[in-house]
């Protein structure tokens, strides 16, 4: 899938506390997935980055208005095509050193990385809502390196640090972690939520915002969602012919 959906944001947010959340199905295993890219000079001065390396490590790097470069890639590779995950990145430089960028998978806290570089103290504002940086969902900006899969119910919440439950939570009969199709979340100024459900209008913000965002490309819809998840073929699975 070559598409991807964007928006330019109007102001910038220079807060301490931001919170990604999102549900996540890999399709092309082998390519350099970016889920989300902003970045005002192609990627050195001002970025934020969240991905699937080739490796299947997940990367989170964010470097706000200039300020320090936080790197966190996982020792642990998702590359279960199966599988949809869910991912929340809490950024909260109020914290604690080790608490002020977290990941959260299936609700369960990553705390095992090849690459540790955590958040500065005190470190404001991020290139997720920066004015005039271009936010890409679904692409690198300024780089051809998209994300091949599916994605569903995305919110950026500005200004709030969240965790997992707010947007999900352990089924008490079978101990799955299941969605919450409707946190009760505050998005803030250039936050926004996709919940990606209307066939019709994919790239629609259904938070308070109402912010407009552009597709490029040709989104695909499917009826495969974290409450109903498709059968899915392994690709890592080669089954030989006969010679």
């Amino acid at each position: 899938m070559t598409a991807y959906v964007h928006r330019t944001p109007d102001s910038t947010f220079t807060g301490e506390k931001y919170t990604y959340s999102g549900w996540f199905k890999r399709g092309d295993l082998s390519a350099r997935n970016n889920i989300i890219w902003g970045s005002s000079d192609g990627g050195s001065a001002d970025f934020t980055e969240i991905e699937f390396q080739a490796s299947g490590a997940l990367h989170w790097g964010n470097k706000p208005n200039g300020g320090t470069n936080m790197q966190l890639i996982t020792n642990r590779l998702f590359r279960d095509p199966a599988a949809w995950y869910h991912l929340v990145f809490a950024w909260d430089t109020t914290a604690a050193a080790a608490d002020r960028a977290r990941i959260y998978v299936n609700g369960v806290e990553e705390t095992s990385f090849a690459t540790d570089n955590n958040a500065g103290s005190g470190e404001t504002g991020c290139s997720l809502a920066t004015s005039g940086d271009e936010v890409d969902i679904g692409k690198q900006h300024g780089v051809t390196h998209y994300y091949y899969g599916e994605m569903s119910h995305l919110n950026l919440c500005m200004g709030t640090a969240y965790g997992p439950t707010d947007f999900g939570e352990f089924d008490s009969t079978s101990g799955i972690w299941k969605i919450n199709p409707s946190p009760s979340v505050t998005h803030g100024t250039n936050g926004w939520q996709l919940k990606m459900e209307d066939r019709t209008n994919l790239d629609l913000d259904t938070s308070v915002n109402a912010y407009t965002f552009t597709t490029s490309g040709t989104l695909t819809a499917t009826y495969d969602n974290p409450s109903n998840n498709f059968c899915t073929m392994n690709s890592l699975e080669y089954m030989g012919g006969s010679s």
